[in-house]
């Protein structure tokens, strides 16, 4: 049996310029509905890639997404949070897209169909052993993408994807993979949609997960957050006076002095003497 995208399959909605703005909005929404429940649906594929995600940055390894189009940009976002969210260094989760950082505001032309650039791309970050790579596409036949796993597992790198078509190519090539099929886009063919939905949710729990396993979250509080911004300043200053039980003065002093809400939090019984 050929392999058949879903992701390109014809929308179950049709002449969508007659629809009113009530009409569209709602069907959008019908749609959306369907993706946690796709995402549920292959819980255990994501929690064996987020288990081998987990193992390699405990080892000293990295996390690597590499993707094209939205499937890339998706993939940079993820890894853009991780430093502000859990305050690890910038070079621990990277995000790769085919055509480079410019593709990320506006399209590359053919980026995506060259099979050597993805792995030409991850070698500059001296790629190894230690790390694990997801492939990003939807479609699941994405070159840049495909191409650069084979060579990752040629090299023994392990490998993992999110796609969302069952049986495509990059999830036979991927050690790990993971398949969230959220069947015809509203728009035809439009994967930024229920795909691409599906797919934030999957970095979501992989990364979100992982930083847990790494020790970055105490209770429910990202303790190691990035004190960027003033809004970040005063979260922080609540976790330090409800942990410490002091006024919110003593609290954003302490904060302040040590730069982050754990360290605050450590230095306090030093603080008191």
């Amino acid at each position: 049996m050929s392999f058949q995208k879903t992701t390109e399959a014809d929308s179950h909605y049709d002449h969508l310029e007659k629809m009113s703005i009530q009409e569209l909005l709602v069907n959008i929404n019908m749609e959306d509905q369907k993706v946690p429940i796709a995402v549920q649906k292959a819980l255990p594929q994501i929690e064996v890639l987020t288990q081998i995600v987990s193992e390699k940055l405990k080892n000293g390894g990295r996390l690597f997404y590499i993707g094209a189009g939205t499937s890339g940009r998706l993939g940079i976002v993820d890894a853009s949070e991780c430093p502000p969210t859990f305050g690890v260094p910038h070079g621990l989760v990277i995000g790769l897209m085919a055509g480079g950082d410019s593709a990320m505001r506006k399209a590359v032309e053919f980026a995506e169909d060259s099979e050597k650039q993805g792995w030409k791309d991850l070698q500059e970050y001296e790629i190894s052993e230690k790390d694990v790579v997801i492939g990003i596409a939807a479609s699941g036949t994405t070159p840049y993408v495909i191409g650069a796993l084979k060579k990752c597992n040629d090299n023994n790198i392990s490998t993992g994807c999110i796609t969302c078509n069952h049986g495509s190519p990059l999830a036979k090539t991927a050690q790990f993979p993971v398949e969230v099929v959220v069947g015809p886009e509203f728009v035809t063919g439009s994967s930024r949609m229920k795909a691409g939905t599906a797919q934030k949710l999957v970095l979501n729990m992989i990364s979100t997960a992982a930083m847990i396993q790494l020790g970055r979250v105490e209770g429910n509080k990202m303790v190691d957050m990035q004190l960027s911004n003033n809004k970040l300043v005063h979260r922080g200053t609540r976790m330090v006076m409800e942990v410490l039980n002091i006024s919110e003065e003593k609290a954003n002093e302490l904060l302040l002095k040590h730069g982050s809400v754990r360290s605050a939090i450590k230095a306090f019984p030093d603080e008191t003497h």
